[in-house]
């Protein structure tokens, strides 16, 4: 393995930091509203920033402001991480943004698990392999969201030359175990339900998470990878517990807060991104407004 793969590899072991894509008024890109979450979260230590993820609204984008996006979190990024760029949509628009994704300066790619209603096993396989080819080869990390397609499968998946890394984000730390016991040793498994679940992962093999939070408050997501990362569970724990408020906010309304709960947040201390885009809650109701407002005064996060 060259050396880039190696530090890729190191990287998804820390923080995925999955990047928001900031609107204005008008519910139109504001790239630019970026790039002092981006400045923040790598001053933090935010191991792997990502481009078009689910924080990052991706299936609420049109390809061609995905590909915008992609562009634009490079530039941010600016060589000081790996960037990770999300890829999916039916296979020749995953195609597209997986060459502009490439052109821009990704050093991997991370695919979605598709949403079609009639998936087949050995057809996300072929998706997987024609994604790569397009972008020229670009290490893969598979996004899993639902481990219903069976371990064998996902040991499968996890066999396609340039498949280096999965997100598991699917709360069943069993099936977690089991698909890393099947699979081929040099797949690096991350947790990808943010650092509430993040224990649970570490128990049975995972290492890393993804974060939303890191747009908000970086340096929390970085106290948690570090205590987990020294073994030390119940300041995790500890640190995780400390988070409640603002992850209860985000889990109402069958998750669909989620986006928003951090987009308010970004509004709060300063920071506007805009709104989020139908089908997500926007904005906040009441009560949920001051919950959040409530728990980032008590933790000195107000503007």
């Amino acid at each position: 393995m060259d050396t880039s793969h190696a530090q890729l590899r190191q990287a998804l072991t820390g923080i995925s930091g999955i990047l928001v894509t900031p609107f204005d008024a008008d519910g139109e890109l504001a790239p630019t509203r970026q790039k002092p979450l981006v400045d923040r979260a790598l001053a933090a230590g935010v191991h792997i920033p990502v481009a078009n993820g689910n924080t990052g609204e991706f299936y609420a984008l049109t390809v061609e402001e995905a590909e915008v996006m992609v562009r634009a979190a490079a530039e941010h990024v600016d060589g000081r991480a790996p960037l990770l760029a999300g890829i999916g949509r039916g296979i020749k628009d995953a195609c597209r943004l997986a060459r502009a994704s490439a052109a821009a300066g990704a050093a991997a790619l991370m695919i979605h698990q598709p949403p079609d209603p009639f998936v087949a096993p050995r057809g996300i396989a072929d998706y997987v392999e024609r994604v790569r080819d397009a972008a020229g080869g670009l290490p893969l990390v598979l996004y899993l969201r639902n481990d219903a397609i069976g371990t064998g499968a996902i040991a499968r998946l996890c066999a396609i030359e340039g498949v280096v890394g999965v997100k598991w984000a699917t709360p069943n730390p069993q099936k977690l175990a089991e698909a890393i016991a099947a699979s081929p040793e040099h797949i690096v498994w991350v947790g990808g339900l943010a650092g509430g679940w993040a224990p649970a992962f570490y128990a049975v093999g995972a290492r890393g998470f993804t974060s939303g939070l890191i747009n908000v408050w970086p340096e929390r997501s970085v106290a948690i990878h570090a205590a987990l990362e020294a073994g030390d569970y119940a300041g995790a724990r500890r640190l995780i517990a400390g988070m409640k408020a603002f992850e209860d906010i985000r889990a109402e309304e069958m998750s669909g807060a989620n986006v928003t709960g951090v987009k308010a947040a970004l509004q709060l201390i300063g920071r506007d991104c805009g709104a989020t885009r139908p089908p997500s809650a926007w904005p906040l109701t009441e009560s949920q407004s001051a919950a959040l407002a409530a728990f980032l005064r008590a933790n000195g996060l107000l503007a």
